[in-house]
């Protein structure tokens, strides 16, 4: 206990000893630098007036109404389709990203090409079919081949696109 008490005694020795004169140097010090100062606060920025914006949903489609989603109700996509009916050409198997186009020749003034799938080469001209997406040739030139295909869009209708493929040089050169 006695230990505790002298413990205690010089804590509070130190403690006196530095709440002494210097504090006082320090709080006049401090006075004399903030003297000149004043603090300013921005004004705030101006409030735009409110305009609400009138919303008239009576002459808008619905998107939730289930006769939206179905596909018998809407108009057809301007009469597009793929003939579902003809016979399937050999290169309609395979998708048009498996088929190279590696080379080119004319016959009669007639543009034909060569495509290679799986290993095995094929003659093509326009008017035959390839790939998975009813593509039918279109174009076929010393560098490049141009197809139209059929693929239908998110709301079913068939739409047109134009895919090429180009000359594949000889792999291992």
């Amino acid at each position: 206990m006695r230990r505790g008490a002298v413990a205690a005694a010089w804590l509070a020795l130190l403690l006196a000893g530095c709440g002494g004169g210097e504090q006082e140097e320090l709080r006049q010090w401090m006075a004399e630098e903030t003297k000149g100062m004043r603090g300013s606060v921005p004004p705030l920025p101006q409030v735009k007036p409110y305009e609400p914006v009138p919303y008239d949903a009576a002459g808008l489609v619905d998107p939730f109404r289930p006769a939206k989603m179905q596909a018998d109700q809407k108009p057809s996509g301007g009469g597009l389709q793929p003939d579902l009916h003809r016979p399937k050409e050999p290169l309609e198997a395979y998708p048009l990203e498996s088929i190279r186009y590696v080379g080119a020749m004319t016959r009669n003034r007639q543009w034909h090409g060569i495509v290679q799938v799986d290993g095995a080469l094929h003659q093509v001209r326009p008017g035959n079919y390839m790939g998975q997406d009813f593509g039918v040739i279109v174009r076929i030139a010393e560098t490049e081949m141009d197809l139209r295909e059929l693929v239908q869009d998110s709301a079913g209708d068939w739409v047109e696109r134009t895919r090429t493929l180009y000359l594949q040089a000889k792999e291992g050169r």
